[in-house]
């Protein structure tokens, strides 16, 4: 009755059509102490004039433009390298510059554009600035943004082909081309796309621990011996062991693998302890030094031993795409699973992770629910398209659209010439600054990666005779150096410590728009910002 009230002293029929739409659900409606009166005023504020309003296209299609127009004023300015990648501010600085706050009242669309710039001015420009070099995902494609935007158009869910039929489809021969890219025979096998590399990481542990021990997903962890999973210390962020003891990680080679006689010890001394290893995770390209695993080493041991292989190529899987670069990832046709991420060397925008799996129907038969409000049995068309029952999800975001949009606009050699560009350019930097005073690699020989790790020395701590002296103080210098490098709002670039070894730079390119004179200025402005250090 109150929602009747109030819609019927709105224009037209809207009214009514309002009302339906209200009924039952409206929590305004539900409180006695406001009237229908001020019920017009509050769903004016709503539905300011924008669709679904009636005669709402053109007021929408005005809203809808003016915030392309911001969108599209950020990007050109961003690949400008003479503006910021940074505007920093202090969190409390930040708050206190705009009202960030959450207010009871509906804000007017003018203030709602103030906040869609306020956004975009400190924002960092992560995906657009051909000097930003902080993370693994940097670049902005502009068919992948034409992409995102569709896809949170048709805003659906990934669940069944019957609420998302093309993205379903898209899926399925994408995610078959990339298993034939690793080296499946035609590309069979199974695959889905999660949030994240860690979330595919995830699913490949449990599809192992299924795979060994069916009897887990009904009965429990009690039902199955003590599992132990291995590897490497130079892991990624990584559910490496979330459900039984934690074992030692293994050890790596002074640049970063995996060392595989170190595995079969660590393997058969779990045996004799009365665990039962299950799952090995290879990686290819580690985060920190861009390290590949020795894959067919690693994969004869786990085929002694009868244990999951999974390779971990969220960072370095990309590289599968050059034919001058694949090399790095020879044997990774033998593992079980693999972790793939398009939204870092490919530079698909965030996010997108594909976890492909050898056997088929496995995913299906490990997490399914038989959700009957989703995944009836009648269905009038082939179920195997109802995809959802093969994730631990139920709301699965439509990631697949923007990957294979760019692979149509670019092919694979179009990927292939934009990776190769960017180990040109990390061997640019490397050949640059390996002999240079005040730089030291962190590990001898070149690297497999973009990944290029030094310590800068800056003339005041550069003949320092006293090790302990030089390194506590070289300790301090790249947190620095970064920090003013966030100031001026020139450039970015990580750093971190790694085991015995103090922090030190670790420059990573995955950005197709960096230049070989982004590279010079990147080594200028260390020098610059850290000279008095």
């Amino acid at each position: 009755a109150w929602c009747q009230a109030a819609a019927q002293k709105l224009p037209g029929g809207f009214g009514s059509k309002l009302c339906g739409r209200l009924r039952g659900c409206c929590d305004v409606g539900k409180s006695p102490n406001v009237s229908a009166a001020d019920s017009v005023h509050l769903l004016h504020s709503y539905f300011p004039d924008l669709l679904p309003a009636m005669d709402g296209d053109g007021k929408t299609l005005t809203f809808l433009q003016e915030v392309v127009d911001i969108l599209l004023a950020y990007i050109v300015e961003s690949f400008d390298r003479d503006t910021k990648v940074i505007d920093f501010h202090y969190p409390n600085e930040l708050l206190q510059k705009n009202n960030w706050e959450l207010q009871h009242e509906p804000a007017s669309l003018d203030d709602i554009l103030v906040s869609c710039r306020a956004t975009l001015k400190y924002a960092i420009k992560t995906g657009t600035h051909p000097r930003y070099f902080n993370q693994l995902s940097t670049g902005l494609d502009m068919v992948g943004l034409a992409a995102d935007w569709l896809t949170s158009t048709a805003n659906t869910n990934m669940f069944t082909y019957e609420v998302a039929p093309v993205f379903v489809l898209l899926e399925y021969v994408t995610l078959k081309k990339m298993r034939e890219i690793i080296g499946w025979a035609e590309g069979r096998g199974d695959g889905i796309f999660s949030p994240g590399g860690a979330i595919s990481n995830m699913y490949a542990m449990l599809l192992a621990r299924f795979k060994m021990f069916p009897e887990v997903k009904e009965k429990g962890m009690s039902s199955v011996p003590r599992l132990v999973a291995f590897t490497s210390e130079h892991v990624r962020i990584f559910i490496y062991f979330f459900f039984t003891k934690i074992k030692p990680l293994l050890s790596c080679s002074h640049s970063g693998k995996m060392i595989p006689a170190d595995l079969e010890r660590r393997i058969l001394e779990a045996k004799q302890k009365g665990f039962v290893p299950f799952f090995v995770s290879a990686t290819a390209g580690t985060t920190v030094y861009g390290a590949f695993d020795p894959l067919i080493a690693i994969s004869d041991v786990c085929k002694k031993y009868n244990v999951w292989m999974h390779v971990d190529g969220a960072w370095g899987g990309s590289l599968l795409m050059s034919r001058r670069h694949r090399w790095k990832l020879d044997g990774v046709e033998r593992a079980n699973s693999v972790t793939w991420n398009p939204h870092k060397m490919m530079s698909v925008p965030l996010q997108c992770s594909a976890l492909l799996v050898r056997e088929e129907g496995l995913m299906q038969n490990c997490n399914q629910m038989h959700a009957c409000y989703l995944f009836q049995q009648d269905k009038h068309y082939d179920l195997s398209y109802d995809t959802g029952d093969k994730a631990l999800q139920c709301g699965r975001h439509v990631d697949i659209f923007k990957l294979w949009l760019m692979w149509r606009a670019k092919g694979t050699i179009g990927f292939e010439a934009q990776i190769d560009k960017c180990l040109e350019l990390s061997e640019y930097l490397y050949n640059k600054i390996k002999d240079r005073e005040g730089y030291e690699m962190v590990f001898d020989g070149k690297p497999q990666h973009t990944n290029v790790c030094f310590w800068y020395l800056p003339p005041g701590i550069r003949y320092m005779e006293d090790k302990e002296e030089r390194k506590k103080h070289l300790h301090k210098v790249a947190p620095v150096i970064k920090a003013r490098m966030m100031e001026y709002g020139t450039t970015m670039v990580s750093y971190q410590p790694q085991g015995d070894k103090v922090n030190f730079f670790r420059m990573v390119i995955s950005n197709p728009a960096a230049t070989f004179a982004d590279i010079d200025f990147l080594i200028e402005e260390i020098e610059r910002l850290g000279q008095d250090l």
